[in-house]
């Protein structure tokens, strides 16, 4: 096998995985905390999301898998765990 080829291999299924369950952690916690900030849903255990605020959360968790996706080439979380497809 040529260099070439032995570089192409694709990363193994459990990097996807962290990078998935670290993505999914960060994005909930990150984006929920910001918009409780901003809309009052903060208590002391956490945040509480309902009614557009969690039609906000949500829409920006779509955003940030779709824009980092296609614009950066992966998620954080795929860029820290080295799970980028090549």
């Amino acid at each position: 096998m040529t260099d070439t080829q032995q570089n192409s291999k694709a990363p193994a299924g459990w990097r996807f995985l962290l990078a998935a369950v670290f993505d999914i952690i960060s994005a909930f916690l990150g984006f929920g905390f910001l918009v409780a900030s901003f809309t009052g849903g903060l208590t002391e255990h956490g945040f509480s999301l309902s009614g557009w605020a969690a039609l906000l959360w949500y829409a920006l968790t779509v955003a940030y898998f779709v824009c980092f996706n296609k614009f950066l080439g992966g998620t954080l979380g795929r860029w820290i765990f080295g799970a980028r497809r090549r």
